[in-house]
């Protein structure tokens, strides 16, 4: 039996196509051109004649095609122009003389491609039969010209995953290997625009001139080659910025129900980094386009989308589409961070990119394990946040901060993926369901949120003006529960309430209204110092916005030097104390 699928194995079938029939001699040197190929005992040679090769001839055999026609060498001449055109950004006028020395250089060779037969297609995979040598990752090209990637790899068939349309696909269609991994255009242009998972453009603004290209999947930078987080990346939210600092390398989980506010923040943040030479990249993964839409509208309308690209793989597109969404957005935030830059990218939301990849994974016949997610579902993941780092002087300084985005169900942190994410992040902001319908937005939960980077992505004025805050509202929460029932309080838990409401009071912000760190610091200092204890409950805002405007406008030199030096000594608290009790005194009394 062992003998037979040998000798079955020594047998090659081979196909030459041709327009002038080869003689006995240049037959017999095909053949003996096989056996060496193929370590062949038998080579069975079907001959063909096809006028539409234009002349030279075609060889086709255990799925390889050596291609020495003329129709083959024009494909290879059109392959060199395209090329050209692709990967080099010259004016017209240099076009000709670039394309006459590439001409000058070019030799035609017979191609050697690996060809594969579509076996089956459909939502958005196909599968190949006779490519036998495919990594995964690679590019594969369709007779129509859609492109797929490998994404697995069995005994006898290679699994892919479609970039386009897979209507005009049919079983018995050719795919050819082209031995590149899949990449993405990038380059400074990209800044201001709304792109695809392919780098697309799809805001109606024409073309984007790329200034190169970079693979989609890259290997996060090594430890050597990693600097510890210690400047801030500041989200202009006071609830955050005081309590769960977030630095620039630093990967910053935001985990709550639907319908939390997790989005606002992160837009938030985007738009907080106006003026910070901070380029940001928000990837969409599976969201309704009119949400999308309405992100992108904002982001002009306050003048962030100078600096901001969006990456959108809405719920229509095809979930190939959305699983590569963020590794793209991830190559193109890369491109700034190895020049030196600091960027900021935001993944919304990654249950929806693990939902598209179990999808995948099931339709290509991969195992499911637990909620029927594939066993390298946390790989998923970790191989796209560890890419977030902040890179050594040597490498240029630059840094990626990433805010993931995990909805959860009914407040489940425990489930699968939010377990998964949370154990990769470096700390994570949770916004609490019964928090925002009782009007506290952010809806941010202080007790179940974190940042593992902590007080090394503060400010110092920051560090001192928080104080005690985190302890006094655990203090109110605790206290305001066993309180709530009762009538008659002593004077220290009443001035402890009155507290605690004041400080949630002034964590509470609206959208679009991000505070500089002066702001928030003359507001904790404020706070801490009770200033704000006697305001009562619903005044707290108004005397906030009030407050920070007569600074601005009256002592705009306090405002200066807080945002300038960062710094907050006694003379400087002291200063700030008796110009808020000023404000209090006069102006707000006179309202």
């Amino acid at each position: 039996m062992a003998g037979d699928a040998t000798e079955k194995l020594k047998r090659v079938k081979a196909e030459l196509r041709y327009v002038t029939l080869p003689d006995d001699s240049q037959l017999e040197r095909i053949r003996e051109f096989i056996r060496k190929k193929f370590d062949a005992s038998e080579v069975r040679l079907k001959l063909t004649e096809d006028p539409s090769i234009g002349g030279g001839f075609i060889l086709t055999a255990r799925g390889l095609i050596y291609d020495w026609s003329n129709a083959g060498r024009t494909g290879q001449f059109e392959k060199l122009i395209e090329n050209v055109l692709r990967e080099t950004q010259y004016d017209e006028k240099d076009l000709l003389d670039i394309l006459k020395a590439e001409v000058n250089d070019f030799e035609l060779h017979a191609e050697s491609n690996e060809v594969g037969r579509v076996d089956f297609v459909g939502d958005g995979i196909a599968e190949l039969k006779g490519i036998d040598h495919a990594e995964y990752g690679e590019v594969v090209i369709f007779d129509d010209g859609t492109r797929g990637m490998v994404q697995n790899i069995e005994i006898d068939k290679v699994g892919c995953i479609l970039f386009g349309r897979e209507q005009d696909i049919r079983e018995g269609m050719r795919a050819v290997r082209t031995h590149k991994r899949a990449s993405i255009p990038v380059g400074d242009d990209f800044l201001g625009r709304v792109i695809n998972a392919l780098g697309e453009p799809i805001d109606g603004l024409g073309k984007i001139k790329a200034v190169s290209h970079r693979p989609i999947e890259f290997p996060a930078p090594g430890i050597v080659d990693r600097k510890s987080v210690g400047v801030p990346l500041e989200t202009g939210i006071l609830a955050i910025d005081s309590m769960f600092p977030i630095g620039r390398g630093q990967r910053e989980l935001i985990i709550g129900d639907r319908q939390t506010g997790k989005t606002s923040i992160a837009t938030d943040t985007i738009i907080n980094q106006k003026g910070k030479n901070v380029k940001c990249v928000y990837v969409a993964i599976g969201q309704k386009a009119s949400t999308v839409a309405k992100i992108v509208s904002t982001l002009k309308k306050v003048g962030a989308m100078e600096y901001t690209i969006v990456v959108s793989a809405t719920a229509s597109d095809p979930a190939p589409l959305q699983y590569i969404a963020p590794y793209s957005a991830t190559a193109i935030a890369e491109q700034f961070m190895y020049k030196g830059d600091d960027v900021l990218i935001v993944y919304d939301d990654l249950s929806k990119h693990a939902v598209a990849y179990r999808a995948i994974s099931l339709l290509l016949g991969r195992p499911p394990g637990r909620e029927a997610y594939p066993g390298d579902v946390f790989y998923l993941h970790s191989r796209l946040l560890e890419r977030s780092s902040r890179l050594s002087p040597e490498l240029g300084g630059g840094s990626l901060t990433a805010l993931p985005v995990i909805e959860t169900q009914a407040g489940d942190v425990s489930d699968y993926i939010p377990t998964n994410v949370i154990s990769i992040t470096d700390g994570q902001i949770f916004l609490e369901s019964d928090l925002f319908f009782e009007g506290q937005r952010p809806a941010v939960n202080v007790g179940l949120s974190v940042s593992r980077v902590g007080g090394a992505a503060q400010s110092k004025a920051m560090k001192k003006a928080v104080g005690s805050l985190r302890i006094d509202l655990a203090q109110y929460r605790e206290m305001a529960v066993f309180t709530q029932f009762s009538s008659d309080l002593d004077p220290a838990t009443k001035a402890m309430l009155s507290h605690g409401e004041a400080l949630m009071e002034l964590l509470k912000q609206p959208l679009e209204h991000p505070l500089s760190l002066a702001e928030q610091v003359i507001s904790l200092v404020a706070a801490n110092n009770k200033l704000l204890d006697d305001i009562g409950k619903k005044k707290v805002g108004e005397f906030q916005k009030g407050m920070l405007e007569y600074m601005e406008k009256i002592h705009g030199d306090i405002v200066r030097t807080i945002d300038q030096r960062q710094m907050l000594d006694e003379d400087l608290t002291e200063k700030i104390i008796n110009c808020v009790k000023e404000f209090k005194d006069g102006k707000w009394k006179e309202k």
